[in-house]
């Protein structure tokens, strides 16, 4: 049936206030009697706090209230595993830029300036900056939590026999990799608002993904019924995961709130927000695969040395993430992985824009290419020999219901003209092909328990209104928007006629958050259930007034009509008032759960999901062999969608990750200063990303395959199409020039380092040599599924 919303490239319903500049973030808040929040913050890495006086700040005019860390004494993080983290340090910092102090005044100046007169007497502890420092050092430990000493989590699976697997190969190879740390750079800052009333309700206005879970952290660190605290999470200037934690100054701010009966507005300056952090964490991998002549993969076994930071944020799931999704895109029958999440004295890392798959999926495909190399192989028909199959279940006990892999491989090498270009063109012009895979949404809530995922709730006024709301936050993915196509397309109405209310604890229904790609898969799916509910109620009593079967009833256009003769029909407004004074108000809930995992092995909660996407890309790249500047010329990728509710938003997504994947393949990092552990780069100034400049020519191809768990078949299109990126410009660097850059970002220096070492008769390769020595526990061995033994 063709459909009369969903498949439009239709406006986003806050496109124009947005234009217009109406829409208000956290930041354009202005209460009355409002004060202005500031953060003290530690100058060291790593220090005990012997002492802090706030008794100079406290006398400061304009002063209204100041905070230690024993004023709130409760620790938080969004995992139950890892409760590590204090709104306001009371014992000793971890990284340069913990808080320890704050302050309530009558504007910033003033909050500044009773900052500096807070004194606070530190005893320096040793810093440890690197993965490999806080392996080795057992006497100095950043927690007195974790798998070890400054291990904060240790994983070791296997599925199946690898090392029988290994027997079977002809060709077994061996690669390490590194993936440099970056961050979100959202255009605008953190900021939140907290207002705490007279009937002791407190309200946070905040620039956060996850709405429901800071209202769970505010209730345990203030000690607040969750009843009396109303979280609203304002539109979001730029998340891409960093705006997933629940942060110490939204904690601080319903407290100065709370403290001084007034309101209280804190925004981090934009080197706060470096240092506040939670982007991508540094990772160093090993990877071996075993292979028949063919290029089919026997096993593989994975290692991933995680750098975390100074706190556990995201970082047990990140941790499995760089294991998990690996047998997802390529039929592997035996796979191991181990990996280990280190505290290192640097802000802590958490979610960017793929969360913890980035980083596999460039050594993965990396080491394909070697492999095809090596075996005199087309590295696009080895990938092409081995997709995944649906409906398949991976060794890992994933399950695969729809794939478009091949499809997606097929167009971007057709349209690139790969073929012809690969190893053909002149030195310093290159081709680069990757796959990758993504996850429509996490299979398993942060917080076990049965409830539903995403919720939604519409109500129909009798003037044919409709409003539908959801705890679901738009980050400007659109997700708002794809609230108003579904229920627009399944109540026959226009997207214009639909209100979205959402990301209001008091109002809307629970929804998780917007991470892992979720929001329109799940509240999409919870969107269509409950407007399913409420089509019925319409046509029920459209049919007694049309005498008219309800199945042959059919709702397009403002109008609730005969199929067999359109012309006997009903307004929608008109059957609304019908079913009101049949049925009562007229109200309808759907929720969402996705389907249950497979895996019954400690860990399989990381890496289910109810689909998963697919992309390939061709990435064609300009060398200068004088300076090492790497130039994209063009990008060609194809992504799995499922179904594109909105074909534009989905280019605009796509779009989105082949800007920030580029901008992690050539430029991006997170650099501290040794020793000190000071950010090098803590502004847009001096932090590179690419400019407009830099942005190539990007020829987008979309892939139906209309996934059973989707609304309409939907899969994710956020976080995926990032993933063949860097590994795409990596191979093609080498394609164009012989030199193999094992490390992200590919910067001229390294390109540089790579020609001398060829030209002096070496292999021109670029990366780390050595993995740290580490006693892996012995794995968890889990059986495969019957078609894997």
């Amino acid at each position: 049936m063709a459909f009369e919303i969903v498949g439009k490239s239709l406006p986003k319903i806050d496109a124009l206030p947005k234009c217009t500049g109406e829409t208000r973030y956290a930041d354009d808040l202005q209460l009355p009697r409002m004060l202005y929040a500031k953060i003290l913050r530690s100058p060291h890495a790593h220090a005990r706090i012997r002492r802090i006086d706030v008794s100079r700040a406290r006398t400061l005019p304009g002063v209204h209230a100041v905070l230690t860390g024993r004023d709130l004494p409760i620790r938080f993080g969004i995992l139950p595993v890892s409760q590590d983290e204090e709104a306001l340090c009371t014992e000793k910092v971890r990284f340069v830029g913990d808080a320890v102090a704050a302050v309530a005044a009558i504007d910033e100046w003033t909050a500044e300036e009773a900052l500096r007169l807070i004194e606070v007497e530190y005893e320096p502890l040793p810093a440890l900056l690197t993965l490999e420092e806080a392996l080795a050092e057992s006497s100095v430990r950043i927690h007195d939590y974790g798998d070890g000493p400054n291990i904060h989590k240790l994983v070791s699976l296997e599925f199946g026999d690898v090392e029988e697997g290994f027997a079977q190969a002809d060709y077994v190879r061996e690669d390490i990799f590194f993936y440099a740390g970056s961050t979100h750079l959202p255009l605008e800052q953190h900021a939140a608002v907290a207002h705490y009333g007279p009937d002791g309700k407190l309200t946070l206005w905040s620039s956060t993904q996850t709405p429901h879970y800071v209202h769970r952290t505010l209730a345990k660190v203030l000690g607040l019924p969750p009843s009396h605290i109303r979280v609203i999470a304002t539109p979001v200037g730029g998340g891409f995961g960093g705006k997933s934690d629940p942060f110490s100054h939204e904690i601080v701010v319903a407290k100065l709130a709370m403290l001084t009966g007034r309101p209280v507005k804190i925004t981090l300056t934009r080197e706060e927000v470096f240092y506040v952090h939670r982007g991508r964490h540094p990772v160093l991998m090993w990877i071996k695969t075993g292979v028949r002549r063919d290029g089919s993969i026997t096993a593989m076994h994975v290692r991933s040395f995680l750098d975390g930071g100074a706190y556990g944020s995201y970082g047990v799931a990140t941790t499995y993430y760089t294991g998990a999704l690996q047998t997802v895109t390529y039929k592997i029958p035996r796979y191991k992985f181990e990996g280990v999440r280190v505290f290192t004295n640097k802000p802590p890392c958490g979610p960017k824009r793929g969360h913890g798959t980035p980083q596999p999926r460039f050594a993965l495909e990396v080491h394909l290419d070697k492999i095809a190399e090596d075996l005199g192989l087309d590295p696009v028909e080895l990938r092409q020999r081995q997709i995944v199959e649906a409906p398949s279940v991976t060794v890992n006990w994933l399950r695969i219901s729809s794939c478009g892999l091949r499809a997606c491989i097929d167009r971007v090498v057709e349209a690139s003209g790969f073929r012809e270009k690969f190893r053909r063109l002149p030195f310093g012009q290159g081709v680069g092909f990757a796959c990758s895979t993504y996850l429509s949404g996490a299979g398993l809530p942060i917080y076990w328990n049965d409830m539903p995922h995403s919720g939604v709730q519409i109500k129909i006024d009798r003037g044919g209104g409709v409003t539908v709301f959801c705890g679901s936050t738009d980050i400007g993915q659109g997700s708002d928007s794809i609230l108003a196509y579904i229920v627009a397309e399944v109540l026959g109405i226009l997207p214009e006629d639909i209100r979205v209310v959402t990301a209001d604890t008091d109002l809307t229904p629970v929804d998780l958050g917007s991470y892992s790609s979720r929001v329109t898969v799940m509240t999409g799916n919870a969107a269509v259930e409950a407007a399913e509910k409420l089509r019925k109620l319409l046509f029920r009593a459209a049919a007694e007034r049309l005498d008219v079967p309800e199945e042959q009833l059919m709702a397009r256009g403002r109008r609730i009509f005969d199929q067999a003769d359109p012309d006997r029909g009903l307004d929608f407004a008109e059957a609304v008032q019908l079913a009101e004074a049949r049925f009562g108000t007229l109200g309808a809930v759907g929720s969402y759960k996705p389907p249950k995992s497979l895996g019954r092995y400690k860990g399989a909660g990381v890496g289910p999901s109810p689909s998963y996407s697919y992309s390939a890309c061709v990435v064609q790249v300009h060398v200068d062999p004088e300076t090492g500047f790497v130039r994209v010329e063009k990008v060609w990728i194809a992504h799995d969608i499922g179904r594109a509710i909105n074909p534009r938003l989905v280019e605009g997504q796509i779009h989105g990750s082949v800007y920030m994947g580029l901008g992690e393949a050539l430029m991006e990092e997170q650099t501290f200063r040794p020793r000190l552990g000071v950010h090098k780069v803590p502004s847009m100034l001096d932090y590179k990303s690419p400019t407009p400049l830099e942005m190539p020519e990007v020829e987008c191809f979309l892939i139906e395959t209309e996934d059973p768990n989707g609304p309409f078949g939907a899969k994710e299109a956020g976080q995926g199409p990032l993933l063949p990126i860097p590994p795409a410009v990596a191979n093609a660097v080498y394609d164009a020039i012989g030199v193999r850059i094992d490390e992200l970002p590919i910067t001229p220096e390294k390109v540089l380092r790579g020609l001398e070492d060829k030209a002096r008769g070496g292999s021109g390769r670029v990366g780390p040599k050595f993995i740290p020595s580490l006693a892996w526990p012995e794995p968890i061995r889990v059986e495969p599924p019957s078609e894997w033994q």
